[in-house]
């Protein structure tokens, strides 16, 4: 599976972390950016990361800024993205089972490495359940 990574400054130490572990494991990944603990806009990798996926470069996404929460707006905002934002192993199981999320996003300044890694694993390993959500997921595009 090819998976693509953004962040923000405020993410950029903890994604350089995730794409080590990622590569370890075998997953080929992608790199959207930043390459730099320099003061960026989140938007800029959010579009980048999303093109990945919409264009089929990649298969599903990871994403970082301080909360999380600025970069999953900001993925929302385009075409076929799911982004969602999780902090427990629970919320990035039923984002990828119930809504066929395509981009996990967390909050770099909120969770831990540990959490970090134990969501990636959930969320890496959970297949879309389809049936009744899959129906739903259809009304949320647009």
């Amino acid at each position: 599976m090819k998976i693509g990574l953004a962040a923000d400054h405020a993410g950029y130490e903890s994604k350089k972390k995730i794409r080590e572990v990622l590569e370890e494991k075998g997953y080929e990944v992608i790199d959207y950016g930043t390459d730099t603990n320099d003061s960026v806009d989140y938007p800029d990798f959010a579009k980048a990361l999303a093109k990945g996926i919409q264009n089929g470069e990649v298969e599903r996404g990871i994403a970082l800024c301080g909360t999380g929460i600025g970069i999953s707006i900001s993925l929302n905002r385009h075409k076929n993205i799911r982004a969602a934002l999780c902090q427990t192993e629970f919320e990035a199981r039923a984002a990828r089972q119930h809504n066929n999320a395509n981009v996990l996003c967390m909050g770099a300044r909120v969770l831990g490495e540990g959490v970090m890694f134990s969501l990636i694993d959930a969320y890496l390993s959970t297949e879309f359940e389809g049936g009744r959500h899959q129906r739903r997921v259809e009304k949320i595009e647009c």
